[in-house]
């Protein structure tokens, strides 16, 4: 049976609060819509490339800090508990997830370009900074807090501009490189010159990238001085709420391999520490091939479709492949198939926001929904820690794998009733 592609959003939805794309498109209410930039041209891949690259060196560095937990872990701080550990990363995405709302008002009331560099330069330094640093408490600050911080102000730009210079293939343009490079890189630089140089090195990488392709992540639409700083409104709307709270459940689970996996191959399996680096490469490998598949997979069915097929085969990979099995075949199948289906959670929820509320006020909203990813960060690898000190004593995962598969479960029935409530037609893109 064939889907139908003409989305219909009957009076009963419209009462809940949902929206079609067709009734959000900011373009058609502007009086000025006829003087804006085409849409979908050359000009448009450029900015999507450059906000691949620009999430590249923010959120996609954060996919990498399962090696730096693992050498803290075994080999810098072995005396301070896993779960004190794991707050520096998980401070990483947290704050620039909490932080994204400011990001968001800067993208929309100033040059996107100078809020992108300032950005790069400021989250560089923050590594550099960290490279300094011999304390817990100190790398949570720098290597977290600042870089996070900072981080929210290339984050928030690169996730929000490709919808407004892409329509047709905006899911798939929407994806990154991820942490691709960026763990065998941390595992060879820390090998060979120890984690403070590792830390400077990359902090370096990430002002020439930044300051690289900053200057391309020009805006489309420009948001009037008169127009409310943070759109509180949506905060009542059940699309939005749905979201949100599966976001929150999602994001609680989706570090947990990537912080968790490159210690677990080492302390459960035996493998050596360079396994560490495969075990991360292989997830933010798939996790590259995965953001293009949902993308592709995102323009036949729907985002929404896309996501809960996503999230569910996540699950599936925490709870049928990681948790009754301790080899190294299953761990490495797990990890494709988790970094395969869980990158939606990053690139699909702007195409999902765009498509509920439209591109026109999409930084200082999607800025407002990331507050979901600071919640489900502080609920994940930090819980997650303390599962594996308290009641594995550090060596066994049970608790803390069943723990990561359960916040997948449970995102992927919320999504499933979000998807429902846009449209209650089963084969209908959505």
């Amino acid at each position: 049976m064939s889907f139908n592609k003409d989305l219909d959003i009957d009076s009963k939805l419209a009462k809940t609060g949902s929206f079609s794309l067709e009734e959000n498109n900011d373009e058609s209410v502007s009086s000025k819509a006829a003087e804006l930039p085409v849409m979908d041209t050359t000009y448009g891949w450029v900015v999507a490339l450059s906000s691949s690259f620009i999430l590249m060196i923010s959120v996609g560095l954060t996919n990498s800090f399962g090696i730096y937990l693992t050498e803290y872990q075994l080999n810098v701080f072995p005396s301070t508990p896993t779960s004190t550990l794991s707050w520096i990363g998980s401070l990483q995405f947290g704050a620039m997830t909490l932080f994204g709302v400011g990001a968001g008002i800067l993208a929309e009331r100033f040059d996107t370009r100078i809020v992108v560099v300032a950005g790069s330069i400021s989250t560089g330094l923050s590594l550099i900074i960290a490279s300094f640093c011999h304390s817990p408490i100190g790398l949570v600050f720098t290597q977290g807090i600042l870089f996070g911080t900072s981080g929210s102000c290339l984050m928030v730009p690169s996730m929000s501009l490709v919808s407004q210079w892409m329509q047709k293939y905006r899911a798939v343009a929407g994806g990154s490189l991820g942490g691709l490079w960026s763990s065998y890189a941390t595992e060879a630089f820390v090998a060979k010159f120890g984690w403070e140089w590792s830390l400077r090195i990359t902090g370096f990488i990430v002002i020439a990238i930044g300051c690289a392709a900053g200057p391309f992540m020009r805006k489309r639409i420009h948001v009037a001085r008169r127009d409310r700083l943070i759109d509180f409104g949506v905060l009542l709307n059940t699309s939005f709420l749905f979201l949100f709270s599966a976001t929150v459940l999602a994001a609680g689970s989706y570090f947990i391999p990537f912080y968790f996996m490159p210690s677990y191959i080492e302390v459960v399996i035996g493998k050596p520490s360079f396994w560490g680096a495969n075990i991360s490469s292989i997830l933010s490998a798939s996790g590259v091939v995965g953001r293009i598949v949902t993308g592709m997979l995102a323009d036949c069915i729907g985002p929404f479709n896309a996501v809960f097929v996503s999230s569910l085969l996540s699950s599936v990979a925490i709870l049928v492949l990681w948790l009754p099995f301790e080899n190294l075949g299953t761990l490495v199948a797990s990890a494709a198939l988790f970094g395969l289906a869980s990158g939606s959670i990053v690139s699909l929820v702007p195409v999902m926001t765009a498509a509920l509320f439209g591109i026109k006020r999409l930084p200082s909203i999607l800025g407002l929904l990331l507050i979901s990813y600071t919640i489900g960060v502080f609920i994940g690898a930090p819980v997650g820690g303390v599962l594996l000190d308290k009641y594995g004593q550090g060596t066994d995962y049970r608790m803390l794998i069943a723990y990561g598969g359960a916040l997948f479960a449970a995102a992927s029935i919320l999504f499933v009733v979000l998807r429902f409530t846009i449209s209650p037609k089963l084969f209908v893109v959505v």
